[in-house]
């Protein structure tokens, strides 16, 4: 069967944008779980809690990688992120002696500032993503490949390394950076009790 007969039998048997398949209705409801928990995480008024619902919405991200069947991924967002980055928060919470409960320095008064400038960041990169990606289809059912281990490292090593080198040395001056917070005032401590 070839010609316009083996192009249109395909399209026949593929469904559409309003009968979505089981993955697509999962993709969307651990989306929205996702977003819950970014939202709580910026606004909620006590830091550990915003560190806890960090773990809740990068989790929510490695579910998503699962469901495009890009498990390599998912278990790096799960091993790196939601372990390592978010005990490095939480370290860094104790190393500062940052306060458990409500925190009055968390609340600014540029609120709506803030807000304006996440909405038109978010709105910018929404649109940045859909114009670069409007032609893009991809078939998870057969394209099972794109989230193997060896074509996400050959992308990886070959596009990507310098961002991951920056991001492990911002992490790693995050932390150096709240251990110096808290010898200064442990140091401070210590010379107002002699």
């Amino acid at each position: 069967m070839t010609g316009p007969a083996a192009l249109a039998a395909p399209a026949a048997g593929s469904h559409g944008f309003l009968s979505p398949t089981g993955v697509e209705i999962a993709f969307l409801l651990v989306g929205l779980v996702t977003f819950g928990a970014a939202v709580v995480t910026v606004t909620t008024r006590q830091l550990v809690h915003a560190a806890l619902w960090l773990v809740v919405a990068l989790g929510g991200l490695a579910v998503e990688y699962l469901l495009l069947t890009a498990e390599f991924i998912a278990w790096v967002q799960v091993l790196i992120y939601v372990g390592s980055v978010v005990v490095l928060l939480l370290f860094g919470l104790m190393l500062t002696r940052a306060p458990i409960g409500r925190s009055p320095d968390a609340d600014s008064p540029n609120r709506w500032a803030a807000l304006t400038v996440a909405v038109a960041s978010a709105a910018a990169l929404v649109w940045v993503v859909v114009d670069a990606f409007r032609t893009t289809w991809i078939d998870l059912d057969h394209g099972a490949a794109q989230g193997s281990t060896a074509v996400t490292g050959s992308v990886l090593f070959r596009h990507w390394v310098l961002p991951f080198e920056a991001l492990s040395v911002l992490l790693l001056a995050a932390l150096v950076g709240a251990i110096v917070l808290s010898r200064k005032k442990n140091a401070g401590a210590k010379e107002g009790d002699r």
